[in-house]
Order: C-alpha cells, then sequence, then structure tokens
C-alpha cells in the first residue's frame, strides 16, 4: 500500500522545474513556499477558472473555524491532522495554540517535500507540542504509531482531514480510510472533515485539464456520497453543510457555497 518512506530533501535537490501541486495549493493561499512553475500552474488554472483561488482561501478557513470551536468549545487538546500538505498562515497548531497553549498537533503527510517545510516551520508553544509523521494516510498502523509519540491515543484526539480525500480516486478506499483511523480513537474525539464538489461545469472541465496534465489528481464528489464519511458519528451542529455556512464569522467568504462541503462530529 505504501511505499518505502524516505528521508526529506535538501533544498538544493528539489526539481523547482516541475509543478507540485502541494505548492501550487500554497500559492493560491498566499504563502510563500512556491517555484516559478508552481506559479505558472497556479496562474493557468486561475486563468480558466478565476475563483478556484479564493475557494483555495475559504477552505482554509472551514479549517480555522472547526479548530478554534475544537479547541474553545469542546475543549480538544490533540489534533492529528492527515494530509496535511505545505504549511502556511493559520495552521492548525497556530490556530490550537492560539487558544490552548498546551495543545498538541501531529502532522502526517507522505511527501518528505512537505516534511522539509514543516521541520522549517517554526515551532510548537513551550506548553505543547508539534510534531510530523511521514506516512500514507491510507496506512493506518503508520499514522496512529507515529502519532502515539506526541499524543495520547487514549485521550480525546481531533482528527482533521481537511479537503484532501479527493486525492484518493477510489471511493471505497477513502472510506475505508476514515473508517480505520475513526475505530481507533477513543469515545469523546472528534472528526473535523472536508472535501470539494465542482461548483459548476466550467469547474469541472478545468479540473479534469489539471488531472490530466500528470499532477497529482483530484476526484470532485458530491455531498449526498461524502456526507457517508459521518455515518455512525454524532454531528456536531450545523451539521454537513457547505463551508460558508459551518459557523460563519463576519469575513467569512461565501463563493464555496457549492464548491466545498464540511462537518464536525464526535465519535461515540
Amino acid at each position: 500500500m505504501t511505499e518505502p518512506m524516505r528521508l526529506p530533501p535538501r533544498l538544493d535537490e528539489i526539481d523547482k522545474s516541475v509543478a507540485h501541486s502541494a505548492r501550487v495549493w500554497n500559492y493560491w493561499l498566499g504563502g510563500k513556499d512556491w517555484y516559478e512553475a508552481d506559479r505558472a500552474a497556479g496562474d493557468a488554472y486561475r486563468d480558466k477558472y478565476p475563483l478556484i483561488e479564493p475557494f483555495a482561501q475559504e477552505s482554509r478557513g472551514f479549517l480555522v473555524r472547526t479548530v478554534t470551536w475544537l479547541a474553545k468549545e469542546a475543549g480538544i487538546r490533540q489534533f492529528l491532522d492527515v494530509g496535511a500538505g505545505l504549511p502556511t498562515a493559520n495552521n492548525t497548531h497556530e490556530v490550537a495554540q492560539r487558544i490552548a497553549p498546551e495543545s498538541r498537533v501531529v502532522y502526517v503527510d507522505h511527501d518528505p517535500l512537505v516534511l522539509l517545510h514543516v521541520q522549517a516551520m517554526g515551532k510548537s508553544t513551550p506548553e505543547g507540542a508539534m510534531d510530523y509523521v511521514l506516512a500514507d494516510m491510507r496506512d493506518t498502523e503508520a499514522v496512529l504509531t507515529g502519532t502515539a509519540k506526541t499524543l495520547d491515543m487514549t485521550r480525546p484526539v481531533a482528527l482533521v482531514i481537511n479537503d484532501v480525500l479527493g486525492h484518493i480516486v477510489d471511493w471505497e478506499e477513502a472510506l475505508g480510510l476514515v473508517r480505520r483511523l475513526v475505530a481507533r480513537l477513543p469515545s469523546g474525539s472528534y472528526v473535523s472533515l472536508s472535501h470539494s464538489t465542482a461548483s459548476d461545469d466550467r469547474h469541472r472541465e478545468v479540473q479534469e485539464e489539471y488531472n490530466n496534465s500528470g499532477a497529482i489528481p483530484y476526484v470532485f464528489r458530491e455531498p449526498e456520497v461524502t456526507v457517508a464519511f459521518f455515518e455512525g458519528l454524532e454531528m456536531v451542529e450545523p451539521g454537513y453543510v457547505s463551508w460558508p455556512h459551518w459557523r460563519p464569522e463576519a469575513t467569512t467568504g461565501t463563493l464555496t457555497a457549492r464548491a466545498g462541503w464540511g462537518g464536525v462530529a464526535r465519535i461515540p
């Protein structure tokens, strides 16, 4: 299932001539960890579908609001962010530790390039912890074994899976991944999960062009399908809704009313 884990590369070993999906996403979010090829790919997508950049920003807004709620209202102090991608502003540990400095956060990603940037991102608060597991998110044992070095897996954990499950093309495999992780978390834990769908036919066309370019593909799925990730869990109000409708704030964008859905649920 998983490839052998590689050591993180040095900056001078990164192929800057080929666009990388995580760096393109970082570019759309206003981050700084991208190269000219990534900017060109991001601009090409945006030229064909201008809403993609605010979509990326509104996806990050959903992450910030859910982590804020989990730390402030649910009292969660342990976070497992699976498929974390490249760090940018308002990462999970930053949001959680602003509210509760003792929060402990583990990021999981299979890409050693991401690990390189996480290592350079900064440190946890002295009271808390921030660590990283280099593993394929489909490998439940590797994910949880690595996570247990930092988190107490007998106490509630917030599992964060923000808009990455579309990279798993097979639906049953994506669903199985979530259910395996949920089954291993203690009662009182939470799941914060989101998934993209096409906002219109043009969005779908441009994404298909991107998928066919050799980049890591992302498969859109309808919310009537992806709500199954929460089966057997206790949904937190307002339920599984489009990103802007999950506990919006005054500054919450509204363009993704169709393109992104998410929710938070408690594990009974």
